[in-house]
């Protein structure tokens, strides 16, 4: 029996336990709390659980070298510690997570040691990769071009759980969600360069119209720049990976960080107020009718719907936050995350839309689109949590049988990779759904 490794048991993880219990693998489930780990195990007789902690690198070394593969859901800066206790002692690992240069720089000593380490493995990224590769190769196979290509994705409450003013609620990494929104924003239009910058990244997004959901925003995710080549499409004039969200949030967002409120920098706040917190970043000489003084510094009418956003999260509240040395960041998102979890039976959603513009040698031109829905629960499994770590799970699968030869440092790219895990995430009902011969109308616009 083939012998996994899981290191962590965050809100992602379950589903890619229970999928390779049930094929016959034995899983070992590693994380600082043991007991979430046992929740996920359940009385599976080839489950374990292990009480572990990142700063113990011994035994990190040796679960490692007793298992067949090393799948980390660690926070991505622990995945270089555990890549090289892999490297060293030959040992394929699976991960979710970009692939930042440190981790390429891997790729000859992966080669060397006869593994694969095989990242971006999810949802975004991971099916965004594999079912854009699908239509791109299609694409190029038939001798056309890929004009533009908008990758979009978005991890949200289902419409009618979307009921506070921002629209959103945590069914994922909530620091992380928040911290994105620290981010520049890079991408290709039309040929030409778009730089947004952080203070920037929530104003102006497109939009769209989803089916079964209604209106999206679009605000760019990342730099997207490097995707023409990942991508093999040299030839897009436009590239530009976004992320979806309810109408409400980037507005309410751009407000927040306008107002300096998920910043990193450290301040003391023994004492104060959510009130007093505003009034201090935002240069007022006190927290009275604090609502009209931040108004007035972010140049905005004091009914706007931001400062709806931001008084329903309690940030006027004159109440003690009970905090002391911390940053605004941590404060805030420490309040969404508090009024914002998804609810036991509420359903989350998974939206994934890629829109391509595709030409040919004939002159003919047409708008393509590939369109996901998936929807989870907290009770069951989230959408969320199925769509980051069934791929994963595939992939490990895949490997501990030998249908992945390849070695070194990859992404799932290659078509030998990307169409039998699209194939069984068909399986289980997450497909992306792909529409042909769209009028040019169908584009962004």
């Amino acid at each position: 029996m083939k012998k996994v490794l899981i290191l962590g048991a965050g809100m992602v993880v379950k589903p890619i336990v229970t999928y390779l219990l049930e094929k016959g693998f034995e899983v070992t489930v590693a994380t600082r709390t043991r007991s979430k780990a046992e929740t996920m195990i359940g009385e599976h007789p080839s489950g374990h659980a292990i009480a572990w902690t990142v700063d113990d690198e011994q035994t990190l070394s040796d679960m490692v070298a007793s298992h067949d593969l090393t799948v980390s859901l660690l926070p991505w800066t622990y995945h270089l510690i555990v890549a090289k206790h892999c490297i060293a002692h030959h040992k394929n690992m699976v991960t979710t997570s970009y692939v930042k240069p440190e981790m390429k720089a891997l790729d000859a000593q992966a080669r060397e040691a006869g593994i694969i380490i095989l990242n971006e493995l999810g949802l975004d990224p991971g099916i965004d990769h594999m079912s854009a590769m699908r239509i791109i190769d299609h694409v190029h196979d038939k001798g056309g071009r890929i004009e533009e290509f908008y990758s979009l994705c978005g991890a949200l409450p289902a419409p009618e759980a979307a009921d506070n003013p921002f629209r959103y609620k945590f069914s994922w990494s909530p620091k992380g969600v928040v911290m994105a929104g620290n981010n520049d924003g890079k991408y290709l239009r039309h040929g030409k360069l778009v730089e947004i910058p952080t203070r920037d990244l929530f104003k102006n997004p497109f939009r769209i119209n989803f089916p079964e959901v209604g209106p999206l925003d679009i605000y760019p995710n990342r730099d997207s720049l490097p995707y023409r080549e990942l991508y093999g499409i040299p030839e897009a004039g436009t590239m530009m990976r976004g992320t979806l969200r309810h109408p409400g949030w980037c507005e309410s967002l751009d407000a927040i960080k306008a107002a300096g409120l998920i910043g990193y920098e450290e301040h003391d706040f023994n004492g104060k107020s959510y009130a007093d917190m505003l009034a201090m970043l935002t240069g007022a000489a006190d927290s009275h009718n604090i609502r009209q003084k931040v108004a007035d510094y972010l140049h905005l009418p004091v009914d706007t719907y931001a400062l709806d956003s931001m008084e329903w999260l309690g940030l006027f509240s004159e109440a003690d936050m009970g905090r002391g040395k911390t940053s605004a960041f941590e404060i805030t998102s420490d309040l969404m995350i508090a009024k914002m979890e998804l609810g036991q039976h509420e359903r989350d959603m998974v939206v994934m839309q890629h829109i391509f513009r595709a030409s040919y040698p004939d002159g003919k031109q047409e708008i393509i689109k590939s369109s996901m829905l998936d929807f989870g629960t907290l009770a069951t499994d989230t959408a969320v949590a199925r769509t980051v770590a069934l791929p994963a799970a595939i992939g490990v699968e895949m490997i501990l049988k030998g249908e992945i030869a390849e070695k070194g440092v990859h992404i799932p790219v290659l078509p030998g990779i990307y169409h039998p895990i699209l194939d069984r995430l068909e399986d289980m009902n997450i497909r992306m759904v792909e529409q042909y011969g769209l009028p040019l109308s169908e584009n962004i616009q």
